[in-house]
């Protein structure tokens, strides 16, 4: 009857619970008593705190403000290039497609005019600026410059590896 047991799988069942059992009530025994107060001893009274109590609102993260962007000597700013530029961009009156590419060529790299190679000026979508351009500088060589016109906004990116400032990217957003 015993061998019997064994080969069903209800005795192969109770078998292993009571193998699994006698494993973990050996485990209890040669590991003695134990109490609620078990686990970790020496660790800290209170939360770990990892900022500064006296370096103030420590809600939000530090952020450095970007550095100001650096000009070569006798170069312009981005704020002029982007000014000069502009006035380039939106007068498209009365000039040809070359004549218009012409006095985009000397502000832009060589990526952007390359880029820019068959738009027409008659594809510029303003006419005129509406406000104050505003730069935000990224690092010392990298600018975006916002200037609002009348149906929306431009949107320029400046680059100046080696301090002369040219227009790298043209973004353009309705209003």
């Amino acid at each position: 009857m015993f061998t019997r047991v064994l080969r069903s799988r209800a005795g192969i069942a109770l078998a292993i619970a009571v193998l699994v059992i006698g494993v973990i009530g050996a485990a209890r025994l040669t590991a003695g008593v134990t109490g609620a107060d078990s686990g970790l001893t020496g660790g800290p009274a209170g939360p770990i705190s990892t900022v500064d109590p006296e370096f103030g609102d420590d809600g939000a993260i530090y952020t450095p403000s970007p550095p100001a962007p650096v000009t070569s000597p006798g170069e312009s700013t981005p704020e002029q290039i982007a000014g000069r530029f502009t006035t380039a961009w939106l007068g498209t009156q009365g000039i040809t497609a070359e004549q218009w590419h012409a006095g985009l060529r000397p502000l832009s790299t060589p990526a952007l005019i390359e880029k820019m190679a068959g738009v027409e000026p008659e594809a510029v979508p303003a006419g005129r600026v509406t406000g104050q351009p505003t730069l935000r500088p990224q690092n010392e060589t990298f600018v975006e410059v916002l200037v609002p016109l009348d149906a929306g906004q431009l949107r320029l990116e400046l680059v100046a590896p080696k301090g002369r400032w040219l227009v790298d990217a043209v973004d353009w957003e309705r209003g």
